[in-house]
């Protein structure tokens, strides 16, 4: 069965790229396996490159409505250059000016030939005044053609000026709505780091599996399990989930798995037994799929949760013998997982349809022999948990990590299933050798 991992979504409000990023080449390069724990230290944890990624985003996202809002006052701003911007107001002025000043200069120049054609055109028998006040008008014009051509050049250098002002403030805002594109640019950039971070991060994450150590103090126990039960009959019994440790479990997951037994083997279980189970949080009963309850949610630490179950066995459920197993996982948002040191059995009797189940007492857990499944000389990968963690069950194994999130609505799950499953068919083959023996 396939296993996969969901994984809860921190989002974080920041608009600059994080701090991590500037790790991520250096924790996803290649090393030899000495430097493999050092390695592990100081890469950056899935949740962390989530965040990472989700900051970048952000940041990516805002870089683009900036650029949006730049270019309209981009816009703006050359509209207002062409029109109504004191720049604009003075560059226009002083363009006016200087074809003021030119056409003054033109006019003093046109004086200036008209004064010198007349001075030309004086007769021979013209007295001494006319020529006089003809060299005169000649004299005054050329001042005044002078003084005009200053004035051009002085009101040319002013539109000039006032033209390149106006050029610059162009220039600028053009400036300033590319250090927007540049910064879409480099969010774009930041964003595809990090989120090939955070793709390289969960690929390695399924390939290498992340560490979930087992955790004593998590228990998963029954009362109430009676040794003896009768087919066509219904009985009730409890699960109790109790952290026991000093630290908070962010989701928590049972699995109970019951089958009926026989010198064969198992029996098709699904088709003589229904178990079912409910809680004071989900108080409608609901049948038990592949030995996953879903229902504990978090424990705080010495925090405990009991579980409503009730077993059915169909008449038709032949004599012999079952056996319930139990076992817990955990898995926190910080990536931390593990469960229970090893799955628990009860065994118990199951007698014919109309039998009389005779003095009987609650069962009692006993350690299920260690079981890995396709473990070694299987020759392939053990079936275990979403991290692809090896399932173990037994006093020295630890159950697999589930990788549930309360973020999520349907997870395929099969870590604690492999705990069970495996369980029983130890259990089957002790039957067996008891039966060979006798």
């Amino acid at each position: 069965m396939k296993i996969r991992r969901a994984l809860a979504t921190a989002v974080a409000a920041a608009v600059t790229a994080p701090a991590v990023l500037l790790s991520v080449t250096p924790a996803f390069a290649d090393t030899k396996p000495a430097a493999q724990t050092q390695e592990k230290q100081s890469k950056p944890t899935i949740k962390e490159l989530e965040k990472a990624a989700a900051e970048a985003q952000e940041a990516y996202d805002k870089a683009v409505l900036a650029k949006a809002d730049a270019l309209l006052v981009l816009k703006e701003t050359l509209d207002a250059l062409d029109s109504t911007h004191p720049l604009a107001v003075a560059a226009a002025a002083a363009e006016q000016a200087a074809k003021d000043a030119a056409t003054a200069k033109t006019n003093a120049d046109q004086a200036v030939t008209d004064a010198k054609a007349d001075l030309e055109d004086l007769t021979e028998d013209a007295t001494e005044e006319e020529k006089a006040a003809a060299a005169t008008a000649v004299s005054e014009a050329e001042a005044t053609a002078a003084t005009a051509a200053t004035a051009k050049t002085a009101a040319d250098t002013k539109a000039a000026a006032a033209d390149e002002a106006r050029d610059d403030a162009r220039v600028a805002a053009a400036r300033a709505y590319g250090v927007f594109g540049k910064a879409v640019d480099d969010a774009l950039a930041t964003k595809i780091a990090a989120d090939a971070a955070l793709a390289q991060a969960k690929k390695e994450a399924e390939e290498e599996g992340e560490d979930c150590e087992p955790e004593n103090d998590l228990t998963a126990e029954v009362t109430g399990l009676p040794t003896k039960l009768v087919a066509g009959t219904t009985t009730a019994f409890s699960v109790r989930v109790t952290n026991g440790s000093d630290r908070h479990m962010d989701e928590v997951i049972a699995y109970v798995g019951v089958h009926a037994t026989d010198k064969s083997g198992l029996k098709d279980t699904g088709k003589f037994f229904r178990l079912q189970w409910s809680s004071e949080s989900s108080p409608k009963w609901k049948n038990v799929k592949d030995d996953y309850i879903d229902a504990v949610g978090a424990l705080k630490p010495g925090a405990r949760t009991d579980l409503k179950m009730r077993l059915t066995l169909d008449k038709a459920t032949p004599a012999g013998n079952g056996v319930a197993f139990i076992a817990a996982d955990f898995y926190n948002e910080d990536g931390s997982c593990g469960g229970t040191p090893g799955a628990d059995m009860y065994e118990f009797d199951v007698k014919a349809a109309g039998s009389k189940p005779g003095k009987t007492e609650d069962a009692k857990p006993k350690p299920a022999s260690s079981t890995k499944p396709g473990g070694k000389g299987s020759g392939h990968q053990p079936q275990g948990s979403a991290s692809g963690t090896p399932a173990k069950a037994g006093t020295d194994g630890s159950l697999a990590a589930t990788g549930s999130s309360s973020a999520t609505t349907s997870i395929a799950l099969a870590g604690g299933a492999a705990v069970v499953l495996g369980a029983a068919a130890v259990f089957v083959v002790r039957r067996r050798k008891a039966g060979s023996d006798a």
